[in-house]
C-alpha cells in the first residue's frame, strides 16, 4: 500500500533518500545543489540545536523568514524532535504578526534580519518575549548548527505529533493555528500515491515561489520531497525571477495560483523565456478562466492541473486531471474536479442532508490527512469538524458527471490573488477609526487579483474622513494584501429580516455589472 513504507515521519524523508540514493538533488538554487545526504546530516545538527534549547513534545518553534535553505533545515530539524514549527507570515503588519507569536506560545523563534523591523515591532510591548535568534547571508542557521553532532537525536517522534503548524484567519478575526501531524502528512502522500494523475519521474526538479507560511507551499514541497523530487528554492514569487529561472535551472514541475500564472505571462521576458523543461503546471486558489488557460497553453507547452483543498484537510482534496482539461468546454475547466482516492465529498443543505446533483449547498470533506485542530481552540475544532467531516464553508454542486464546482467561498471571505482573507478581520480594524460609524468589507471583481477588497462605511454625524485617509488607516494595521483598495462610503447598510447587514446586496451591484450573480 505505501510506496516508501520506511517513512513514518517528515523527519524520515532525508535519511530514506540519504540511504537509497544519498547523491541525489534534493534543494537548489543557481549557486548551490544540496543532496539529500547533506539535508539529511543538517536535520540532524538543527534538531540537536533545537533540542537543547527546548524543543520539547507540544512545543513550537517558531519560522519567521522567505524560501531558503535555511527553511528546509528548521522544518525537518524540528521533525526530528517532537517540537512542530510554526511559520509564520511575514507579509503581516505588527499588530497582526504579534497575534500569532502570543497564540503560538513559541519561546523560540528563527527570524531573517530582513523581518527585524517587523517582528521587534511585534513583540516590543511583551514583558516576557520569545528568544530570537536572527539569521541572514553571513550567519545562517545551518551555520549556527555546525557544531552540533551528524548523528540522529535519537528522538522516538509519534506520528500523532504536530509537524508543522499555518494559521489560517478566523471569521470572527481571530488567527487559528491548524495543526498538521506526520500522520497527517503521511496519509495524503498515500492519497497520491493511489492517483494516477501523479506521475513522478527521475531527474524531476519543481521550482517552489510560494510562501512557505502556505499549505501551497508546503504540501507541494513535501509531495515533491516524499517522491524524491528536488525543489528549485525561489526566495518569492517575482515574475522576472521566475522566467529567468525557468529558462537557466530547467525545473520540470511549477505550481502557481492563477494569478501568479497571469503575471507570469504578462511579463515581458515571457515571449522569450524557455518553458520547454516543464511538463506539469499545477494551479490552485481559484478557478481559472477559459482565456489565461488557453493562453498558458499556447505559451507553455506542458500539462495542466488543478487542485482544490484546504489548510484544515492536510491538501488537496480534488483535482481537475490534465485529461479533463477540455479547451472546448468552458464550464468544465471551472471545476474543481473529483475527489482523490480515500477522500469523500459531501454537499449538504442547512440541516445536513445531503443534495441532489445541480444543487448548490455547503461542501463537507472527509479525508484522512485532516488537521489534528485548531491550536488551543477546541470549541472552534469541534464546530468545523464532526465525526470526521470538515466544513469547508464553500458553497459547492455536483455535476451528473461527478465533477464538483466551487459556487462561492464562506460568504464572509474574499480570496484575492489565491489570498484567503476575512472580512471580519478588516472591519475590526476600520471600526477602530475615530470616524467610522459602521463598516461592512466585501469583495468586488478585480480583473488582476479576482477580487479586491472593498470597504462599505457609514461616517459618524459631522465627520468627513476621506477614501484615502481610511486605506492609509488600515495600510497601518493590516498585511498589504488586506488593505482595501477602495471605499464606499453609504448613509445606512441594507439589511435582512434579522438585523444583520445583507452582503449579498452589498455586493450585488459590482458583480452584475461584472456578469456574475451573487449568491
Amino acid at each position: 500500500m505505501w510506496v516508501y513504507p520506511e517513512i513514518r515521519t517528515l523527519g524520515d524523508y532525508a535519511s530514506y533518500w540519504s540511504r537509497r540514493d544519498p547523491q541525489r538533488p534534493a534543494l537548489r538554487t543557481a549557486a548551490r545543489v544540496m543532496p539529500f545526504s547533506e539535508l539529511d546530516l543538517a536535520a540532524n545538527r538543527a534538531a540537536h540545536w533545537l533540542l537543547d534549547r527546548g524543543a520539547i513534545d507540544d512545543r513550537l518553534i517558531g519560522y519567521l523568514g522567505k524560501n531558503s535553505f535555511d527553511f528546509y533545515i528548521a522544518l525537518f530539524g524540528c521533525a526530528r524532535t517532537r517540537a512542530g514549527l510554526v511559520a509564520f507570515n511575514w507579509r503581516l503588519a505588527a499588530p497582526e504578526l504579534l497575534q500569532q507569536v502570543t497564540d503560538s506560545e513559541t519561546r523560540l523563534i528563527l527570524a531573517e534580519r530582513e523581518f527585524e523591523a517587523l517582528l521587534s515591532a511585534a513583540l516590543a510591548d511583551l514583558s516576557d518575549p520569545p528568544q530570537v535568534f536572527w539569521i541572514d547571508d553571513h550567519a545562517t542557521f545551518e551555520s549556527l548548527t555546525t557544531a552540533e553532532p551528524n548523528t540522529p537525536p535519537g528522538v522516538a517522534v509519534d506520528e500523532g505529533d504536530t509537524a508543522f503548524q499555518l494559521y489560517t484567519s478566523g471569521t470572527t478575526g481571530r488567527a487559528k493555528g491548524v495543526m498538521l501531524s506526520h500522520a497527517s502528512t503521511n496519509m495524503m502522500r498515500l492519497s497520491e500515491h493511489l492517483e494516477p494523475a501523479y506521475d513522478w519521474q527521475d531527474g524531476d526538479s519543481f521550482i517552489n515561489g510560494l510562501p512557505n507560511f502556505h499549505l501551497l507551499h508546503l504540501g507541494i514541497t513535501l509531495q515533491c520531497l516524499y517522491n524524491g523530487v528536488s525543489i528549485t528554492i525561489e526566495r518569492q514569487f517575482d515574475p522576472a525571477q521566475m522566467l529567468r529561472s525557468i529558462s537557466t535551472l530547467k525545473p520540470s514541475l511549477l505550481t502557481l495560483t492563477p494569478t501568479m500564472l497571469q503575471m507570469l505571462l504578462d511579463h515581458p521576458d515571457s515571449a522569450s523565456t524557455d518553458f520547454s523543461s516543464l511538463r506539469l503546471t499545477l494551479y490552485a486558489g481559484s478557478p481559472i478562466s477559459l482565456g489565461l488557460i488557453k493562453r498558458a497553453i499556447a505559451v507553455m507547452p506542458c500539462r495542466f492541473m488543478q487542485f482544490y483543498g484546504s489548510t484544515e484537510a492536510g491538501g488537496a482534496t480534488s483535482i481537475l486531471r490534465p485529461d479533463e482539461h477540455d479547451l472546448e468546454d468552458e464550464a468544465k475547466l471551472q471545476s474543481c474536479g473529483r475527489p482523490l482516492p480515500l477522500i469523500e465529498m459531501r454537499i449538504v443543505d442547512g440541516e445536513g442532508r445531503d443534495v441532489a446533483p445541480g444543487t448548490s449547498g455547503e461542501l463537507l470533506i472527509r479525508q484522512p490527512s485532516i488537521t489534528k485542530g485548531y491550536w488551543r481552540q477546541g470549541e472552534t475544532t469541534a464546530a468545523a469538524i464532526s465525526h470526521g467531516w470538515y466544513r469547508s464553508g464553500d458553497i459547492a454542486r455536483r455535476d451528473d458527471e461527478g465533477l464538483y464546482y466551487i459556487v462561492d467561498r464562506a460568504k464572509d471571505m474574499i480570496v484575492s490573488g489565491g489570498e484567503n482573507i476575512y472580512s471580519a478581520e478588516v472591519e475590526n480594524v476600520l471600526s477602530t477609526h475615530p470616524d467610522v460609524a459602521a463598516v461592512a468589507v466585501i469583495g468586488v471583481p478585480d480583473a488582476r487579483w479576482g477580487e479586491a477588497v472593498k470597504a462599505c462605511v457609514v461616517l459618524k454625524a459631522g465627520c468627513n474622513a476621506d477614501e484615502a485617509g481610511l486605506i492609509a488607516y488600515a495600510r497601518d494595521r493590516l498585511a498589504g494584501y488586506k488593505v482595501p483598495k477602495s471605499v464606499t462610503f453609504m448613509a445606512a447598510f441594507p439589511l435582512v429580516p434579522s438585523g444583520k447587514v445583507s452582503k449579498k446586496d452589498l455586493r450585488e451591484p459590482f458583480w452584475k455589472d461584472a456578469g456574475r450573480a451573487v449568491a
